[in-house]
């Protein structure tokens, strides 16, 4: 049974430390997705997104650079490892980039969150710090 993984990348008018510090911070990534999230942005600390849809613990931290979490989601069978969540932060001329690889994902539901980070993440995230 193959897994499969996605990567895609997003700039918005803010610092790269910024979005790192927004995406850590319950209260800022439930205001810039829309909905609940609940964050311990320490190293094995756990983190819940959409009401409980999503959820993992944090592996790795590099302020302003990089985090990389374990994640799945209410879909994932019990018998699915967890899937792996890298996030890049990049100042450039436009503001903060964030790239986005996501590796590890049930065979099937790649493309489902591929469309889920632009509609759920970028999208609103887009609106929220005001592109």
């Amino acid at each position: 049974m193959a897994n499969t993984s996605i990567k895609l990348s997003q700039t918005f008018p803010v610092s790269a430390q910024e979005l790192y510090d927004a995406w850590l911070n319950s209260e800022t990534h439930s205001e810039f997705t829309g909905s609940s999230a609940e964050i311990d942005p320490s190293i094995g600390g756990e983190h819940f997104a959409w009401d409980g849809y999503i959820w993992g613990k944090t592996v790795e931290l590099d302020s302003g650079k990089r985090i990389l979490q374990t994640w799945r989601t209410t879909e994932f069978a019990d018998s699915d490892p967890d899937s792996s969540l890298e996030l890049l932060f990049e100042d450039t001329s436009k503001g903060g980039k964030i790239y986005i690889n996501h590796w590890n994902i049930p065979e099937g539901q790649a493309d489902a969150y591929l469309k889920g980070w632009n509609e759920y993440y970028f999208e609103p995230m887009l609106e929220y710090f005001g592109d």
